[in-house]
């Protein structure tokens, strides 16, 4: 990234932040929406959960911490998928 003073890496980071802050918006609906599903599967399922819904609502926690470390510029480093999910 360029250095962070200059006002033109400011509004790079800005667009950035916009369009990471529309994917979290994304990501908290899809969240809503995994949890009523995974509700239901337990609810007919003696309470068993679906391991695939709680593998991705781990990394879909992981990535919303990732994103939010950019936009509270606690790093640089963009979230998935300009960098690895980690």
């Amino acid at each position: 990234m360029s250095d962070p003073k200059t006002p033109d890496s400011l509004w790079l980071r800005l667009l950035w932040l916009v369009i990471i802050a529309a994917m979290m918006s994304v990501a908290q609906t899809l969240l809503s929406l995994l949890t009523v599903v995974q509700l239901i599967i337990m609810a007919t399922s003696k309470r068993q959960p679906n391991a695939e819904i709680a593998a991705f609502g781990k990394r879909l926690g992981l990535w919303l911490a990732q994103a939010a470390r950019f936009q509270t510029a606690d790093s640089d480093d963009k979230p998935w998928p300009w960098a690895p999910l980690t």
